[in-house]
């Protein structure tokens, strides 16, 4: 193999270790919702009518709740990271494919300028919102508050850094289907 595709395999081989850890936490707090559906409506219509139906005391099971809003704030900003690192991000192509190469490398670069600028917004925000909360407690499973608010800090760090690094790869080739719409990762 000459250095060139063999550097390239190689930068290809990091990229995806890299990406490796996202797609496990990814997976395992999808699991873990999934998990907690399940266990919410379990214990809704079938303890709950046992514990009636024996008269005994009810089991409180109102952290289902909190899972459930921990997990989906998890899972959407790491998922917006991973989103932006495997260019599976919404793109339109109306002009754009029509003009000249070095004119969509401009606006390429731009395109992920911008989301990598959103991307430190949401990281700043993130981390203002984790400290101002820093303090307080959640109602059912008193953790703090802060690892709700880092959700966006930690992803949006993602967004950041994987939008940088797209910014310094050549766009994808594809062609737009008629209606001038391309798919997902077609940037």
């Amino acid at each position: 193999m000459t250095a060139a595709p063999l550097a390239a395999l190689q930068r290809w081989r990091v990229r995806d270790v890299v990406l490796l850890v996202p797609k496990v936490v990814l997976t395992a707090l999808l699991a873990l919702a999934i998990a907690d559906m399940i266990f919410g409506v379990l214990m809704r219509y079938v303890v709950t009518r046992i514990t009636d139906w024996l008269d005994l005391d009810p089991f409180n099971f109102f952290f289902v709740e909190e899972v459930g809003e921990y997990t989906l704030a998890w899972l959407t900003m790491v998922g917006a990271g991973i989103g932006i690192a495997e260019r599976a991000h919404f793109t339109l192509h109306v002009l754009t494919h029509r003009l000249p190469a070095a004119a969509q490398r401009v606006i390429h670069a731009l395109t992920h300028l911008l989301i990598a600028g959103f991307g430190a917004l949401a990281l700043w925000y993130g981390v203002e919102l984790a400290i101002v909360n820093s303090q307080l407690a959640s109602p059912a499973l008193e953790i703090n508050l802060a690892w709700l608010y880092a959700a966006p800090a930690v992803g949006g760090a993602m967004i950041a850094l994987y939008a940088l690094a797209a910014l310094f790869e050549p766009p994808l080739p594809g062609e737009p289907d008629e209606t001038g719409v391309a798919a997902a990762g077609d940037d």
